[in-house]
């Protein structure tokens, strides 16, 4: 069967980010910072999720697992030491530990189905907490095609890529900087499966992909390479939170 047959298929968020203009980003709904569903229970209860429910998420989830991600947490008005100064410092700690707080990754989203949110592939901006659209096109066939045809792929109402701009890390750490930006992608893998389940969520961690085919996919700039797929959406069944 062909690929197709399988899947019935800027500015840096970490470094340079313009002012973009309002037309072209989203504002999201603020996160929260207390639940019910405590962090003992999410660690128990985790798990890879491969299949999803027909239905749309919320604004305010994606929102959530977002910032789960990489939101900031606290301001922190000088950069840190040996920042590269080809990137901007954006003013803020984030909610995954990052090596000397370079905040190497960028998080994109491809949206296929989610409430007030129109289809198409966008770059998440942490200091904003906004989306800025990077294109109207529903790319999850693609990438489903890039990602050895993974169905889930294309099949969640929305999917997470995480590029990492190695540059911003090699500048003070040299050689050691390739360990540490996969260290942080594990990190922020984890924060969003953790999210994921508080909020009834599936999601899978997909490291199984052509590089140079997401990258043409995504149209990363030159110097992202992207690490890590997780596709999103309402598990089948709701999880185990006894």
């Amino acid at each position: 069967m062909s690929s197709s047959g399988l899947c019935s298929l800027a500015a840096r968020s970490g470094g340079t980010q313009s002012v973009e203009p309002a037309a072209r980003l989203v504002p999201l709904p603020a996160p929260r910072y207390d639940s019910q569903f405590s962090v003992e229970k999410a660690l128990k209860t985790r798990q890879s999720v491969r299949e999803y429910r027909d239905a749309p998420l919320t604004l305010a989830e994606v929102s959530q697992v977002l910032w789960a991600a990489q939101g900031f947490t606290r301001e922190r008005k000088e950069p840190p030491s040996r920042w590269n100064p080809k990137y901007e410092w954006q003013g803020g700690l984030r909610t995954a530990p990052s090596a000397g707080a370079l905040y190497p990754m960028e998080i994109y989203l491809l949206a296929g189905k989610v409430d007030g949110l129109p289809g198409g592939l966008y770059q998440y901006l942490p200091k904003q907490h906004a989306l800025k659209k990077v294109t109207d096109a529903d790319k999850r066939k693609e990438l489903c095609q890039a990602a050895l045809n993974q169905p889930q792929v294309e099949k969640a109402p929305a999917v997470i890529v995480m590029a990492a701009v190695y540059e911003r890390t090699s500048y003070k750490y040299g050689e050691r900087a390739e360990r540490y930006v996969h260290m942080e992608a594990g990190s922020i893998a984890e924060n969003i499966y953790l999210q994921a389940t508080a909020l009834d969520l599936g999601t899978v961690l997909i490291g199984a992909f052509s590089d140079p085919e997401v990258k043409k996919v995504l149209a990363l700039p030159a110097d992202e390479f992207p690490l890590v797929i997780m596709p999103l959406g309402q598990s089948p069944a709701p999880l185990e939170k006894k």
